[in-house]
């Protein structure tokens, strides 16, 4: 498919000064984060709550992305496609609240679900859009934590919520979502926890909606527009600088997923930006990573964010200077209706869209690879699942070392503290430690990778989704790749078993699974090679 670049949105207020421009994105940004926590406070999960693994967001009547606060970016980008694809499916009118996990409605993966509140005034005027996207750590599937390492098609991956009001007329209809979750071919083994975390969501929405019609209120609807409009022509504006800033006119690179499947990236830059190409990416994926154009678009739009040097938010302005070509495969999957026979795409969202990060900073050398995973543990019985993922180590660039122990990228959660985690499921953290001397050499060191052992108290299903166990994160300009990833299960009896980047197993009391995460990749020559005599 090729997503053409959108003309740039007419500036309503044109006359408006560089620091009335800076307080309504102080306010956008005020109004994003204060659904942020409103949803942390009342949700019920532990993936919500402890480990933050959510995002909030602020977009306008045509749902182009204007503000989001600092979540998460493979959520943040594909909320604008998102909330643009439920508009053409679905009526939202004044009172309703709908939501989606679909992958061919803007969804990332099916534990995320995506709520989305219209937000009108009191004549009736639509002011923008809410949207909250949180990662439910059990939404069924064959699998407990609902990230199941095997799958092949989307049903075994959990319950597929099509476009689906949750609130309609300001009437809610929490029976018929418990009736969708219940009743799916492999349904959710936490119904209740899946209604409290979306009734969360839509209070996170509600206080959005009710911030942005005061705002309204008070400045003017077409003065909060035009706030709108500027901030999206401002980005536009500093990415267009940024790729004529580049070197070069073109950039290319390939990685390959640890199964060897290629992903490529071509970058033309052209006189008002760019053209992105992935033509020569992998095919369909018969396993669980393949992505969709909702997640290419959050991975472009971060990378785009990268060549900023603005404090700017992750707005959609930043797109209008480039334009996709994402040819069908790997990238860009059909879905067909019967989700028994469209392809599975959980590891898509984490792993996939890791390496494509991986990728496209590889094609601009903006610095060296970071684990490029986000080491994705899930773990339950038929009565529960949970899910985290777990820190590595970060890329060097050039003057800086990567950081040890901390999530990047596409990733941008808290890990749930050992003491909740012992206090709420069957399992002992029994170890959490930098993983020293992981991170690749260089003149700017690579940062390290963690261990994690976590001890299992009774029996459950253990799943693994991981990147970067065969080859360690690359470096650039002469520094060395990162040490790869690997984790092994120890028996209860000694018997050790080491576990692919893509694995599972069942489990018993005293089983233990030690992870070691990736390291990241050096930047430049550890020691300079000394000039050549002249002769």
């Amino acid at each position: 498919v090729l997503e053409r670049r959108p003309a740039a949105a007419a500036v309503r207020v044109s006359s408006s000064s560089a620091v009335e421009q800076e307080l309504f994105t102080n306010r956008f940004g005020a109004l994003v984060e204060e659904m942020g926590e409103q949803l942390r406070r009342t949700a019920v999960s532990t993936n919500v709550k402890e480990r933050l693994d959510y995002s909030c967001a602020l977009l306008d009547p045509d749902g182009q992305l204007v503000m989001n606060a600092p979540h998460i970016p493979v959520h943040l980008g594909s909320l604008g496609l998102c909330v643009r694809r439920l508009r053409e499916a679905v009526e939202m009118a004044p009172g309703d609240v709908v939501a989606t996990n679909h992958p061919d409605f803007g969804g990332s993966h099916l534990p995320d679900v995506t709520v989305v509140t219209p937000a009108y005034s009191d004549s009736g005027e639509l002011l923008g859009h809410l949207a909250s996207r949180a990662h439910h750590a059990e939404i069924g599937g064959v699998k407990p934590g609902s990230m199941p390492p095997a799958a092949s098609r989307l049903i075994e991956e959990g319950v597929v919520v099509p476009p689906t009001h949750l609130v309609r007329g300001g009437e809610a209809r929490w029976d018929a979502v418990r009736q969708l979750l219940s009743e799916a071919p492999y349904p959710s083994r936490t119904p209740e926890d899946n209604v409290a975390d979306l009734r969360a969501a839509v209070a996170a929405n509600h206080r959005g909606a009710v911030a942005l019609r005061e705002l309204c209120a008070r400045h003017g609807t077409e003065k909060v527009r035009g706030m709108m409009d500027a901030l999206g022509g401002r980005a536009e504006r500093c990415v267009a600088a940024a790729l004529k800033g580049l070197s070069v006119r073109g950039y290319e690179a390939e990685e390959r997923l640890d199964d060897g499947t290629p992903l490529r990236v071509r970058i033309d830059l052209t006189d008002d930006g760019a053209r992105i190409d992935f033509g020569g990416t992998g095919g369909v994926h018969g396993g669980n990573l393949n992505a969709t154009p909702a997640i290419v678009r959050s991975v472009v739009l971060y990378v785009l964010r990268l060549l900023v040097d603005e404090p700017l938010p992750l707005n959609e302005g930043l797109m209008r200077a480039v334009s996709l070509s994402i040819p069908e495969g790997l990238l860009n999957p059909p879905f067909p209706d019967d989700p028994s026979l469209a392809p599975a795409i959980v590891g898509g969202n984490v792993e996939t869209s890791q390496r494509l990060v991986d990728t496209l900073l590889k094609a601009l050398g903006l610095a060296a690879c970071s684990q490029g995973t986000m080491n994705n543990v899930s773990f339950g019985t038929p009565d529960f699942g949970y899910y985290e993922t777990v820190c590595g180590g970060c890329g060097a660039g050039p003057g800086f070392h990567g950081q040890s122990a901390v999530h990047t990228h596409m990733t941008n959660t808290r890990i749930t503290d050992p003491e909740v985690v012992e206090q709420r499921y069957p399992v002992r953290i029994e170890r959490f430690a930098i993983r020293r001397g992981s991170g690749g050499p260089g003149r700017f060191r690579g940062g390290d990778g963690v261990v994690r052992e976590t001890r299992v108290l009774e029996a459950m299903s253990l799943s693994i989704l991981s990147q970067h166990r065969r080859e360690g994160p690359y470096g650039l300009e002469g520094g060395e790749a990162g040490l790869p990833g690997r984790q092994r299960l120890v028996r209860a009896d000694g018997r050790s078993e080491a576990l692919n980047a893509i694995d599972g197993r069942e489990v018993g009391p005293g089983d233990r699974l030690i992870l070691e995460t990736p390291g990241g990749g050096g930047y430049g020559l550890a020691t300079p090679a000394p000039p050549e005599t002249a002769r």
